[in-house]
């Protein structure tokens, strides 16, 4: 019998302090040694977080930490789009010490829980397609790719991604059965 994972990993709103701050880093530091970007991604996950931590209406705009034990281990934020009925899905990661317990698809639908209960009635991404697992819980979720187009970015030759999710009332906040 395998042996059942017993980390406790919790998802929590990112409002404490050193959340913010913690995300820039991980970020800069998980996709450097992962895919061997370089700080010009870091530059644009600060300003990210920098425009949350300065402009966000808490009624419209949230984001969230997964801590494995006690130590942050993920963070994903939702933030208004450019129009009142859009918003945007931003800064999805779970560091290494906490994949495989699903943390990245707790994110996503406290994402997309909140968005439906701030009135939204779509969501939208832009990430890169090296970002396999991210994609695919997107895909579970129902998300649908857009359009794509090549650039170089971050030290590297990258394909971005922009994908959509109607949010539909009728649509469950949950993610759907069967789905990878």
């Amino acid at each position: 019998m395998p042996q059942q994972d017993q980390r406790k990993a919790v998802v929590r709103r990112s409002d404490r302090p050193g959340d913010l701050g913690w995300v820039v880093m991980a970020h800069g530091e998980t996709y450097a040694e992962q895919f061997g970007w370089n700080t010009d991604f870091e530059a644009l996950v600060a300003r990210i977080v920098a425009d949350y931590a300065t402009r966000h209406d808490p009624a419209r705009e949230a984001g969230w930490i997964a801590e494995v034990d006690g130590r942050r281990v993920g963070c994903v934020f939702l933030v208004a789009g450019d129009r009142p009925e859009v918003a945007k899905l931003r800064i999805l990661l779970v560091t290494t010490e906490g994949r495989g317990l699903r943390l990245g698809t707790r994110l996503v639908g406290e994402c997309l829980s909140f968005a439906r209960a701030a009135g939204y009635e779509r969501v939208t991404l832009w990430t890169n397609d090296v970002l396999v697992a991210a994609r695919r819980i997107y895909r579970g979720f129902g998300f649908t790719l857009a359009d794509e187009e090549r650039h170089h970015s971050y030290g590297q030759d990258l394909v971005g991604q922009n994908w959509t999710l109607d949010l539909h009332p009728d649509s469950a906040p949950t993610r759907r059965v069967g789905a990878v």
